[in-house]
């Protein structure tokens, strides 16, 4: 059952000191107890790996070296969901790709193709797994479109990618002088 911090984590906070602010709401003897894991590894967890403190790489640390491995978001979306959430990559984190120009057309184009997949599977009035599935499909693509919309209203940088859409609408150039 999911259950909020209610907050934020601070850019750039490691992970032993979000586990301390964790540990300030549930006790770590009882994280302890719920893990059937020492208490003394628990409060390790929320101590630095370096020269001042006595800590251990704790399981934040290890899910992350885990998708550094691999590279695959699936993890982090895995979490996410348990957690009853959803993850979004953040749009500066990869190439601003050409369904994103312009913004607010290809939104409005998204969740008009949400509604449609909804509107058929329900024409039935039931929606089946592999329905359940497309639906689900198409609200992820659309959250991640949306993302990107509102961070480009918070950055103002339209005019970045509409210069980088019709860059790539133009195509490789052709060699010059031939």
């Amino acid at each position: 059952m999911p259950r909020g911090g209610g907050s934020f984590i601070v850019p750039g906070m490691e992970s032993h000191e979000l586990l301390r602010k964790v540990f300030d709401k549930k006790n770590p003897k009882e994280v302890s107890a719920d893990l059937e894991l020492s208490t003394s590894m628990v409060y390790k967890w929320a101590q630095p790996r370096d020269g001042e403190g006595s800590g251990i790489e704790n399981p934040l640390d290890r899910v992350h070296a885990l998708y550094e491995s691999t590279g695959d978001h699936r993890l982090i979306q895995w979490l996410c969901q348990r957690a009853g959430g959803f993850f979004i990559l953040n749009p500066k984190n990869t190439p601003h790709p050409i369904y994103l120009i312009p913004a607010t057309n290809q939104i409005v184009q998204d969740f008009a193709d949400l509604l449609q997949v909804v509107a058929s599977a329900a024409a039935d009035n039931e929606i089946t797994p592999a329905e359940a599935k497309q639906i689900r499909a198409r609200w992820e693509e659309l959250k991640s479109v949306t993302e990107g919309f509102v961070t480009g209203c918070e950055e103002g940088n339209f005019g970045a990618l509409k210069r980088e859409a019709v860059r790539r609408d133009a195509g490789p150039k052709a060699p010059e002088g031939r």
